[in-house]
């Protein structure tokens, strides 16, 4: 194994695919001459020449269309967006073009197309540009939605996202960007759609997007130290869901904790929860916990916007909270 940081485990991911294959290729904006904006794609425009990695210009529902087009035709587009906000600017190329075309033509037509975007708060960025707008695009159908929180996971599934006939949306938590993970040497390709059990336990479920595994994983340490064992599921995609491992999980432990950055009103925690409660109502011991952003815009200043953001002490409250509850 050897360590690495996140952003260039993405990098090693584009480079291999676009070495295997001739058909990826890159685009979007500052992808090219500076390496992408949270330089992720160093050396790449060097290497594969203007044909393959495109700069663009700052017109998210253009080049989002170009990326359709090309995939529509054989190409395999890698889209990178600045940041996840500017989804909503290309919202019909997304959600009326990308999604349905394969459902609209009978299977006769594919569009095997990534859309990278940063999400997350955390550095200041203001209500325009800190969204996490997962679970906006998982509801709509037809597109896979992967949400990377390692090293490991990025490299991998971002190599299986590029190899899928289907459009994926693959969102990278700019906070993650220069932390360093241990990766294997050789990453295998992780399938989309399988959840991963970073730490078995046995009081408390925990079930995390994204970076807030990372935060998960050291609330079960502090509070295995208080006794409560945790157990914390990685769910590396929430379209498709895993649910057989958070249903077998909660199974086990009687309760359940979601925590997902995105905002708690119609997101990623309530459907699970829903799921949840279709499947194992009886298994539970407690209240369905989750933590998400409130319902209001990202803050620009930090003593406003860290308060509001799921962190490690809310993770470590409301676990603790469910334990209580049932005694």
């Amino acid at each position: 194994m050897r360590e690495i940081m996140y952003r260039d485990a993405i990098l090693e991911a584009l480079d291999e695919e676009m070495a295997r294959d001739d058909n990826v290729l890159l685009l979007g904006e500052d992808v090219a001459f500076i390496g992408g904006n949270f330089k992720t794609s160093v050396g790449l425009y060097e290497k594969y020449g203007d044909l393959r990695v495109k700069d663009t210009p700052i017109s998210e529902a253009g080049f989002v269309g170009m990326g359709v087009g090309m995939a529509l035709t054989g190409l395999r587009p890698i889209v990178e967006l600045m940041f996840s906000d500017f989804l909503l600017i290309a919202a019909d190329q997304v959600v009326n073009q990308m999604s349905k075309i394969r459902y609209m033509s009978g299977g006769q037509a594919t569009v095997p197309m990534v859309i990278r975007a940063p999400i997350g708060a955390g550095r200041s960025s203001a209500a325009q540009h800190s969204q996490s707008l997962q679970a906006m695009v998982a509801h709509f159908p037809g597109m896979k939605v992967v949400l990377p929180s390692t090293a490991q996971e990025a490299k991998g599934l971002l190599k299986s996202a590029i190899r899928d006939d289907n459009p994926v949306i693959f969102f990278e938590h700019k906070m993650e960007y220069t932390n360093k993970f241990d990766i294997d040497d050789d990453v295998e390709l992780i399938p989309i759609g399988k959840a991963d059990v970073k730490r078995a336990g046995d009081d408390v479920t925990i079930v995390a997007t994204s970076s807030q595994v990372m935060k998960s994983l050291k609330a079960a340490d502090k509070l295995a130290a208080d006794g409560i064992s945790c157990e914390v599921i990685d769910l590396r995609s929430i379209v498709p869901l895993d649910r057989d491992a958070i249903i077998e999980s909660v199974k086990k432990t009687g309760r359940l904790l979601i925590v997902d950055e995105a905002y708690e009103r119609c997101g990623v925690g309530a459907e699970i929860a829903a799921n949840v409660m279709e499947d194992v109502f009886y298994y539970l011991d407690a209240p369905i916990a989750r933590i998400g952003t409130p319902n209001v815009p990202l803050p620009f200043s930090p003593a406003l916007e860290f308060p509001i953001i799921p962190s490690e002490d809310k993770i470590i409250e409301k676990a603790r909270a469910l334990t209580v509850a049932d005694a």
